[in-house]
């Protein structure tokens, strides 16, 4: 198993502050914009989201039973942890017994929502069961479903949404950053972004934009739960110069700085 202390170059006696100024240190030097291995940065992702979640941490020093997933939609970050995952009594004597499992999800999964099949093992024995995943999950959300888990007990999921380096939300709207030619920037051009969910749209970028403009795309951002309404796609444009500049370009550019 993976030592998520070492991957942050923490003690196992760091605090909370501690691990956040690790991952922070360690997110910035590793980020893949910056030049940064991508398995290095999601191993550092994946370290933080289990050491800076509270119960997570604590199965993760204290091993016990485990939730596994199963389906071909699922990579490493798609973990169930179900700490103490016994049938516990709800506190409404009329509640059948509630199972609590916590599952990562990712930007995607916000945008388009979509079922998942899930494994659970505990106490009770094994089962498989299909769960609904809403468009517009907040990370936190509690969903429950009702007699889902063995013996007809309820399934509480908790959904997680996995950090993402090349997207950040801001509550339904996202931003994502692209580097353009400075030409693009000086002259015009346009952009051709991919969204969350899987569409091409075209931005324009007018003549004379400055390095690390943020230019809106509405109504491309994410879905807002139980709702109609779509926030933004924010894009941040970045100059990205060219390699090699013609000597006469270059002449012309002297000239005209020296007016």
């Amino acid at each position: 198993m993976t030592d998520y202390y070492s991957v942050l170059g923490v003690p196992r006696t760091a605090t909370d502050e501690d691990i956040k100024k690790a991952y922070r240190r360690l997110a910035s030097q590793h980020h893949p914009d910056k030049g940064g291995d991508k398995e290095r940065f999601q191993e550092i992702q994946q370290a933080y989201s289990v050491l800076s979640d509270a119960t997570q941490r604590q199965q993760y020093d204290n091993p016990g039973i485990r939730i596994n997933t199963s389906g071909p939609q699922f990579n490493f970050h798609d973990i169930f942890d179900m700490f103490g995952a016994r049938f516990q009594q709800d506190p409404r004597a009329n509640r059948a017994p509630t199972v609590r499992v916590q599952l990562w999800i990712s930007l995607q999964d916000v945008a388009l929502g979509g079922t998942r099949v899930i494994g659970l093992n505990g106490l009770q024995g094994d089962a498989t069961v299909e769960i609904k995943l809403p468009q517009g999950l907040e990370d936190g959300d509690a969903i429950r479903y009702p007699g889902l888990a063995p013996n007809h007990a309820d399934l509480v999921a908790i959904f997680r949404i996995k950090p993402d380096p090349a997207w950040a939300r801001n509550g339904n709207d996202v931003i994502t950053e692209r580097r353009v030619s400075i030409w693009d920037l000086i002259l015009g051009s346009s952009l051709v972004v991919d969204t969350l969910s899987g569409r091409s749209v075209e931005i324009r970028i007018p003549a004379g934009t400055q390095p690390g403009t943020m230019l809106k795309i509405k109504n491309h951002g994410l879905p807002k739960k139980n709702s109609s309404v779509q926030g933004d796609l924010m894009v941040t444009v970045q100059a990205q110069l060219p390699e090699q500049i013609s000597e006469t370009l270059l002449e012309h550019i002297r000239q005209e700085q020296s007016r």
